[in-house]
């Protein structure tokens, strides 16, 4: 399978401070891959490092084809009306499609000043000219933040439509699990920077358990990625085959489960091999 980004040893160094370290990960073209950790990870980096907006102290990456790239802030100059943004994109860029045809029909007239949209709509907007460049690889920074729930909504749904329609990768980052469970198909976890989890959501999800029973109950066979009790109940997340001790309750986890499992046990990764990745 092609990988649309692919990082090996990737580093990067903030004079004395590793934002992040020793990542190797290849995400496969045409997924959509939700990129999660909390503040400071290193997720902002990953992505300027896919993006070529910085360079690595160590190690590569390296994007098939074209990226485009959306930062957190959306950038666009507020005293441009919606017409000129598509211009000065055009002007920009020389592969380009003409979206004023996309921004019609989500209701944003082009003759409004940026600074004029509401929050979800200077979104729009800017997911249209990163779209319009027709990137191999989008990559998106928090591009849910600040939104209301409709907004959140009808900006998934637009990068949905995108990824139906061409073989189109993205990269998108997010605090909020639940945005990412009926869109994404690709988990990449980072932590402390380093990269903790990488791979398909559904063989993830497989490969892992959710286990309550006493404390006590042997859990021998499995790897333990964290555990918590409450009194002598115990709750684990592993991974591998459920074990022999019939004092478990063994059930799949669902995606946020997963991702807190891990966020919450640092020294746990699950990184199946990476074949290709550096070949």
């Amino acid at each position: 399978m092609r990988p649309a980004l692919e990082a090996t040893g990737l580093g990067v160094r903030y004079r004395r401070t590793w934002a992040l370290r020793d990542c190797s990960l290849s995400v496969p073209a045409g997924r959509v891959a939700a990129l999660v950790g909390p503040n400071g990870a290193g997720k902002t980096t990953l992505m300027h490092a896919a993006v070529g907006l910085l360079r690595p102290t160590l190690g590569s990456v390296r994007v098939a084809g074209e990226a485009a790239f959306v930062a957190q802030d959306k950038p666009l100059y507020e005293s441009f009306t919606v017409a000129e943004m598509l211009a000065f994109g055009r002007r920009m860029n020389t592969r380009w499609d003409d979206a004023a045809d996309r921004l019609a029909g989500l209701g944003i007239p082009l003759k409004q000043k940026v600074s004029g949209l509401s929050g979800g709509q200077q979104a729009q907007v800017a997911l249209t000219l990163a779209l319009a460049c027709r990137p191999d690889l989008l990559v998106l920074d928090e591009p849910l933040a600040n939104l209301d729930p409709v907004a959140r909504h009808d900006v998934m749904r637009s990068i949905m439509a995108e990824v139906a329609g061409r073989e189109l990768t993205v990269l998108l980052s997010s605090h909020v699990v639940s945005d990412l469970e009926e869109t994404c198909d690709w988990l990449v976890v980072l932590n402390g920077g380093r990269l903790q989890v990488s791979g398909d959501i559904e063989d993830l999800l497989d490969g892992h358990l959710v286990l309550t029973g006493p404390e006590g109950a042997s859990a021998a066979g499995t790897q333990v990625v964290g555990a918590s009790r409450v009194g002598r109940q115990v709750s684990m997340l592993v991974r591998g085959a459920p074990p022999l001790d019939p004092r478990w309750q063994a059930r799949r986890p669902g995606l946020e489960e997963l991702v807190m499992g891990y966020l919450r046990s640092p020294e746990s990764a699950a990184l199946p091999g990476l074949t290709g990745v550096g070949a």
